[in-house]
């Protein structure tokens, strides 16, 4: 898991390419403008103590809700959550840092409830904070990730933004793992990424935005480290025919519209709604 770890990092070096065209070039026609893409910074990310969160909103969420910040369930302050169980609405004063585009501290954040948490079939823990949205915007100018409520597609470009370690990896999606089994716990559609996408330990709970949207679409969670076959730190996907297969170097997410498959008519999470994806107790 992406858990913090104490890792020195290296400096990243960027190499310019220069194409280089020789002979007559026949005139072309002018080609529809690329789509612009979103610049994912540090904006709206929360540091946490030995992870990193961000600051999210459902798609019909309003100003006058209450906040929420959104990380792994291993991050947890309770400690890693049993495979098999879930945690609702528990009283909660789990605190972080609201950082700003460039990763500088704009307020501490503190959480009041959990709303939901869980390392069986996904690795998230949703909170809910002590202030609402439209305070915090109206104060520190925040405004929260949007949930997509869509499934994110393979090739999609992606930045996660990790608030511990004041720092974005840019990456993209491979595709998506039907079972990601790690230690004792087992994810379902899981997100692979590009290999070189290397997220490190700290960036456990870092959103996953499209670049396409600014929504964001996945929660980062895991890594094989070692090579390990299914063992902690050590993740390997497991087909559907029952077939494991070790990508050691891989980084993995998890799957975050299954929220809004959850939500009932007054935005909040409601197990019992018909088609709710989220594990149940």
């Amino acid at each position: 898991m992406r858990f913090r770890r104490a890792l020195a990092l290296g400096a990243t070096t960027l190499a310019a390419i220069a194409g280089v065209l020789t002979g007559p070039v026949a005139p072309a026609q002018a080609a529809a403008p690329a789509p612009t893409a979103v610049a994912v910074t540090l904006a709206n990310t929360i540091a946490l103590n030995n992870c990193s969160a961000s600051l999210v909103r459902f798609p019909t969420s309003v100003g006058t809700d209450s906040a929420m910040m959104l990380t792994n369930g291993h991050c947890y302050e309770g400690g890693f959550i049993a495979a098999g169980r879930v945690i609702q609405n528990v009283s909660s004063t789990r605190t972080g840092t609201l950082l700003n585009s460039s990763g500088g501290s704009v307020a501490r954040v503190r959480a009041n409830r959990l709303i939901y948490a869980t390392m069986t079939g996904n690795d998230v823990a949703l909170y809910r904070l002590n202030t609402t949205f439209a305070a915090l915007s109206s104060s520190y100018g925040a405004v929260p990730l949007t949930i997509s409520a869509a499934h994110p597609a393979a090739g999609t470009s992606i930045g996660i933004p990790s608030g511990y370690w004041k720092r974005v990896w840019n990456c993209s999606i491979d595709g998506f793992v039907t079972t990601l089994r790690e230690d004792t716990w087992t994810w379902k559609d899981s997100v692979r990424y590009n290999a070189g996408c290397d997220t490190i330990g700290g960036t456990s709970g870092s959103p996953i935005v499209s670049t396409a949207t600014g929504e964001l679409i996945g929660i980062n969670n895991t890594g094989n480290e070692s090579g390990g076959r299914c063992t902690l730190n050590n993740p390997c996907e497991v087909s559907a025919s029952g077939v494991v297969t070790v990508l050691q170097g891989r980084s993995y997410g998890q799957q975050t519209y299954w929220f809004t498959t959850c939500l009932s008519a007054t935005r909040t999470i409601d197990l019992t709604v018909t088609g709710c994806l989220l594990t149940k107790p």
